[in-house]
């Protein structure tokens, strides 16, 4: 829920649809994930079940509005059918965009959850070194830390990001 809901969110405000009826259609995306989880076929490509989680949605949004509930405007002179079409596309340019911010969507939850594992000085020289690109040398000046302090604290916050999104993302 914490990982999938505000992606899922995120792309219904993309295709317009109004926070009430968005819940709604959470919801049904997460029960055929619950239902259909347990016969889903991963077929050892990379982002296997983020695709099929894109076309989940796609299928929840074409019945959605086809209901007449709603009728959303595409804008930029394409239709909403064309627009579901394209996020059907494996190869389009939106389901690209998908992948991109299902993956960044994914990775920012997984390190929220990652990071109340770990003390606050261990995390930070994980930030410094793997996400902003400091050396270790300066990193350790920086906290007055070992730089072997530094080098653990990185592998030991990478390895639980690599456990937590084994085959989440790419």
């Amino acid at each position: 829920m914490d990982v999938y809901v505000p992606l899922l969110r995120h792309w219904l405000k993309r295709f317009q649809v109004h926070e009430a009826d968005a819940d709604d259609l959470i919801q049904e995306v997460l029960a055929v994930v619950v239902r259909e989880l347990p016969d889903f076929q991963h077929n050892h490509r990379k982002g296997a079940f983020r695709n099929w989680l894109r076309v989940v949605l796609t299928y929840r949004l074409r019945e959605f509005w086809r209901s007449a509930k709603y009728r959303p405007d595409a804008g930029g002179g394409t239709s909403i059918q064309q627009q579901f079409d394209e996020l059907a596309d494996d190869a389009s340019r939106l389901s690209q965009l998908w992948d991109r911010e299902h993956d960044e969507f994914v990775m920012k939850r997984l390190m929220d959850q990652v990071q109340l594992r770990f003390d606050d000085q261990s995390w930070e020289a994980f930030r410094l070194q793997a996400i902003c690109g400091r050396s270790a040398r300066d990193v350790a000046d920086e906290l007055e830390m070992s730089i072997n302090s530094v080098y653990l604290a990185k592998s030991r916050i990478l390895n639980a990001l690599r456990r937590e999104a084994d085959g989440l993302i790419e």
